[in-house]
């Protein structure tokens, strides 16, 4: 009779070590977001300031990380869907031709909730000693 309760709680425990060594595994195989610079360059007519265009893909199920911009940018998704979270707002969803601005010194954080790539255009503005984007734990 007491060989149950033994047996029940030795699946538990199997099962739950089982599930924190997959999650574990999956968190570690996203990809980072690969990010590929297209063009900087100095403002004409406005001294200190500078435009830089990049693009950035992010995986299936992996994120940009929390972060924020000192610099006005602008955010094109060029393919897949992108779900933006807003510290302060809920998460908005962002299709293939759908545009967001990040304001500079709020935190974000992209995702790609979908199965295949997601792909952005960013084009940052602002100040040419201010990097364009700044990792927040």
């Amino acid at each position: 009779m007491k060989r149950i309760p033994l047996l029940l709680s030795c699946t538990l425990f199997v099962g739950v070590a089982i599930g924190m060594v997959a999650t574990q595994f999956l968190h570690a195989q996203q990809a980072p977001p690969k990010r590929t610079e297209l063009l900087t360059h100095d403002l004409a007519g406005i001294a200190g300031k500078r435009v830089t265009v990049y693009r950035v893909e992010i995986a299936p199920g992996a994120a940009a990380g929390k972060h924020r911009h000192p610099v006005d940018t602008l955010v094109y998704v060029l393919e897949g869907t992108v779900t933006l979270e807003q510290e302060g707002q809920g998460p908005r969803t962002l299709r293939a031709g759908e545009v967001a601005q990040e304001v500079p010194g709020v935190i974000y954080n992209a995702k790609n909730p979908g199965t295949g790539p997601a792909t952005v255009l960013v084009v940052s503005l602002g100040e040419k000693d201010q990097p364009f984007s700044v990792p927040v734990e």
